[in-house]
């Protein structure tokens, strides 16, 4: 029975063997080989090496009835350039291989992709991240992972956030680290940032070479760096800058995904080393594959690497996963041909390397793979890993914490939602958790400190200008110390005491009185130079200025006016009564005055006055009185009474200021102004002044003054001077300044001169700093704390004087006359009314007009017949004479209460029909 047993199994295992030799023979598995060239010595390339052999495994477990088969030749590159490339023409040559994977550094796959590209072989790198291996110029170069230039727009949004405007990248000298600079240049410069420095660091630099930079970064300003480079030069680096305190309160740290991608796998005191640092890695979606293959992966990487076992999977080996499986269903929709890459022995030469055959359709199968992978969505399509999701990660204790996320679509955001699609570069704290800086500190750094090499700022101040109540300046011949005053001086160092920090500074001089060229413009520029930090002095904020400098908020007023003498008004001749109103207001009222006269003879005709009645001559008298005088027994009607009550209110207010007017110019010393504007000039052909040096001269010749008629003067002495000679004497009709030097000057000659204007508008006077400067900021709110208070009252008090003394400081315009505008209210309420009121009356006259018409009542009867027979013209004259004393009695005697008053023609028509009675 067991015998019988035995045979019948070996028959059974004979039926499979041969039904599987069977179908194997049928189907035939085309070899596919791939080269994998890697550092198996680092950290990645273990990891990779694991990943690779267990996504083979995983994928043709997932898909049996595969016709291809990957075949791998993994080489190590042994970190070292030309071995990579040996590598490579080693599997092209004798193994005929149809895409390789790798190599892992960027500096290394940049002569790789170069012989991928000659030789049409695909070459598929999960690590090379740097922007200058562009699909443009390398088509056959595919990049499965996420490039440096990627990541710039996440950096600078975490920037813009925090409000910092200087920052210092710090990279290795090498392909990797040089690539990302001119994509995170444009980025920064897109937010109004600045760099204002590069720290490349060798990379292959000591411990002593290291430090130095880093002490040398201690003395700047600027506390905000971006580092970029491989994990272990980074973990060399922040070990050192830890060590010489550079890891402290008020520093800013941020890492590129370089570093933030592989934390976990670092030493856990270079972790600690980086604290407080803040971070960009890519974004791996959660699943239950990843799950199952972080399992599986430590269990195999502990049998790879026996000497390692703290290795840590990391995205580097999810991209390698998800690398072979592009490959291998690149593969099998690829119809591969025999290729032999032969180099005759006799040459050795690359020359005779042939292209491969299916190289272009291997590359169009690899760009058009799209699958769900470890990593997330793993679409290679454009040459390279399309991503545009990022997590900011803070590093604390010995591991991270994501902050926030960011997206193209969305920006920052402290929860992962792709639904928003309308914002970019999320700019508010609040969209990203609490941030816990180096030193421990969850106060948001400044991002710039005072240099701690004890070199304090350079402040040029300029001297030379002709107001020393505004700046002036001394030098001590022996200690070269310089000590200034003046009012731009006192709201200067006003400004510093009020900044929440201590500013240390020195005053430099610049001395526009060596060279008469010298100029204010090149007093800014020197600040654009470098030369001073801030410049000082009482700088027109100007627009060309700001192209190469930055202002803080003006401090004083703006705009540009002229001074001219005054004369006293001394025309008080016999026609004197007419100034106190203009031509226009004489003629406005007058006008009215006839219109309103108009208005109530009308009102009063339709209304049958017998006032109204009568010749010409005395109706246009009855019209006139009706404008100056209310009587009851002249105007009848209440709409009447109502439009004279108006014109009576604007009769009485502006003969109160007609009164007053004349009363001031009849009592009172009248200035005037000798010239009232720039075009008066220009038609006179006057002379004009203004402060040599200045920008004003400019501006005078694009008004139309010619050269010759411009003049040049140093000190407001010199202005009265000119000012009282005049132009036919050689000296000049006007000066024009700025409204700041004009108050000055008015000041101290408030006798016989005024200012008109402003003639033109400027921003004020400011200070100016480098471009991008970090406390430009502070001390424009401490100057916007000193004008908006009682402190800069107190300043021009004390270097100025008390303007309010002098009549003559302000601007002056006109004639003083009253002018139309300034009656435009009882103006306007006249005429409403006086038109209204006619309005009115026309409609009631035609109603009752309608009502009495034909067809309403005997309309025959209405007026008196003008003939009759057999003494009708006597019977006629005795009617007319009853019905007038009717009238008239009916007229002198009192109404009662609710009686009506009847038309003319009615009263007529009583009489007559008490006569024929």
């Amino acid at each position: 029975m067991a015998s019988g047993l035995r045979i019948t199994m070996f028959l059974l295992l004979a039926f499979i063997s041969a039904s599987v030799a069977q179908n194997v023979t049928g189907s035939k598995v085309e070899e596919f080989h791939v080269g994998v060239v890697l550092d198996l010595g680092t950290m990645v390339g273990k990891v990779a090496n694991t990943s690779i052999a267990i996504a083979v495994e995983d994928f043709y477990a997932a898909h049996p009835n595969y016709t291809t088969r990957l075949v791998l030749h993994i080489r190590d590159s042994m970190s070292d350039d030309v071995q990579a490339a040996s590598a490579v023409l080693d599997l092209l040559e004798n193994y005929n291989v149809q895409a390789i994977i790798g190599p892992q550094k960027s500096s290394q796959a940049v002569f790789v992709s170069a012989i991928g590209n000659k030789y049409q072989v695909p070459i598929i790198s999960f690590t090379a991240t740097s922007t200058s291996l562009s699909s443009r110029s390398l088509p056959y170069f595919v990049q499965a992972t996420v490039r440096d230039s990627a990541q710039v727009s996440s950096i600078a949004s975490i920037i813009k956030t925090y409000g910092w405007r200087e920052v210092v990248p710090v990279y290795a000298d090498n392909d990797y680290g040089r690539g990302i600079i001119p994509d995170l240049v444009d980025a920064l410069e897109g937010i109004n940032a600045h760099i204002p420095y590069r720290s490349v660091i060798d990379e292959s630099a000591a411990s002593e070479q290291i430090t130095q930079e880093l002490y040398k970064l201690m003395t700047m300003q600027t506390r905000v760096f971006v580092v970029h480079m491989s994990s272990s030069l980074g973990s060399l680096f922040f070990t050192k800058a830890k060590e010489i305190g550079m890891m402290g309160k008020g520093f800013v740290w941020i890492i590129t995904d370089g570093l933030a991608n592989l934390i976990d796998s670092l030493n856990p005191s270079v972790v600690e080393a980086m604290n407080g640092a803040l971070g960009v890695e890519f974004c791996v979606p959660k699943s239950t594959g990843l799950d199952n293959f972080t399992m599986r992966w430590y269990m195999r990487s502990r049998n790879d690497h026996p000497n390692d076992p703290t290795l840590k999977l990391n995205i580097f080996g999810l991209w390698s996963y998800d690398t072979i499986w592009a490959v291998a269903q690149a593969a099998e929709k690829t119809e591969v041909t025999e290729a032999k890459f032969q180099i005759p022995p006799a040459l050795k030469s690359l020359e005779t390397l042939e292209k491969s055959r299916n190289g272009p359709a291997v590359l169009q199968a690899i760009l058009q793979t799209k699958f769900e992978g470890l990593s997330g969505y793993f679409d290679l399509s454009g040459g390279e890993l399309q991503v545009s999701m990022f997590q900011i990660i803070n590093v604390v204790g010995t591991a991270r914490r994501v902050i926030g996320f960011w997206t193209a679509q969305n920006g920052i955001s402290q929860q992962l939602d792709q639904s928003k699609t309308n914002r970019t570069y999320g700019s508010s704290t609040q969209n990203l958790s609490i941030v816990i800086w180096p030193g421990g500190s969850t106060e948001v750094p400044r991002g710039w400190e005072i240099p701690t090499n004890g070199k304090k700022l350079q402040v040029g101040i300029v001297i030379g200008g002709g107001y020393p109540k505004y700046i002036d300046a001394n030098e001590d011949s022996i200690t070269g110390v310089v000590t200034a005053s003046g009012l731009v001086i006192e709201i200067f160092e006003e400004a510093v005491k009020k900044l929440p920090y201590a500013l240390p500074y020195e005053y430099v001089v610049f001395n526009t009185t060596e060279n008469v060229s010298s100029s204010y413009d090149d007093f800014v520029y020197q600040v654009y130079l470098k030369k001073y930090d801030i410049a000082v002095g009482d700088i027109t904020i100007r627009y060309n200025r700001s192209l190469y400098v930055d202002f803080t908020l003006p401090y004083t007023e703006s705009g540009i006016a002229m001074v001219v003498p005054v004369k006293e008004s001394t025309n008080k001749n016999a026609w004197i009564f007419l100034k106190p109103l203009t031509p226009g207001m004489w003629f406005g009222t007058i006008v009215l005055f006839i219109y309103t006269g108009i208005v109530i003879w009308l009102l009063e005709l339709l209304g049958n006055n017998i006032n109204v009645h009568g010749p010409i001559p005395r109706q246009l008298a009855t019209m006139l009185y009706f404008s100056l005088y209310e009587e009851k027994e002249m105007v009848k009607r209440l709409m009447s009474r109502i439009v004279l009550v108006i014109w009576l209110f604007f009769l009485v207010v502006l003969k109160s200021s007609y009164t007053a007017s004349l009363t001031s110019m009849l009592t009172v010393q009248q200035l005037q102004p000798t010239i009232t504007t720039v075009d008066e000039l220009l038609r006179t052909g006057e002379s004009v002044g203004y402060g040599r040096g200045s920008y004003i001269k400019g501006l005078l010749e694009e008004l139309g003054f010619h050269e010759s008629k411009i003049k040049p003067y140093d000190t407001p002495e010199d202005y009265h001077n000119a000012l009282s000679k005049g132009s036919k004497n050689g000296g000049v009709a006007a000066l024009v300044d700025e409204i700041p030097y004009i108050k000055l000057f008015l000041a101290d000659n408030c006798k016989g001169y005024t200012m008109v204007g402003p003639i033109y508008k400027t921003a004020g006077f400011g200070y100016a700093l480098q471009k991008g400067s970090p406390v430009i900021g502070d001390i424009s709110k401490a100057i916007l704390n000193i004008t908006g208070g009682d402190s800069i009252i107190r300043i021009e008090k004390e270097w100025i004087g008390d303007q309010n003394n002098c009549q003559n400081v302000g601007t002056i315009s006109g004639t003083g006359s009253l002018t139309f505008d300034s009656f435009a209210g009882p103006i306007i309420a006249t005429g409403v009314a006086s038109t209204t009121a006619v309005m009115v009356a026309l409609i009631i006259y035609f109603c009752q007009n309608k009502k009495l018409g034909p067809g309403n009542g005997d309309s025959e009867e209405i007026l008196p017949h003008e003939e009759h027979k057999d003494g009708g013209d006597e019977r006629s004259q005795c009617q007319e004479e009853a019905g007038d004393r009717r009238m008239h009695g009916q007229i002198n005697t009192p109404r009662s209460k609710g009686s009506n008053w009847l038309p003319k023609q009615a009263h007529i028509y009583s009489g007559i029909e008490n006569v024929r009675t």
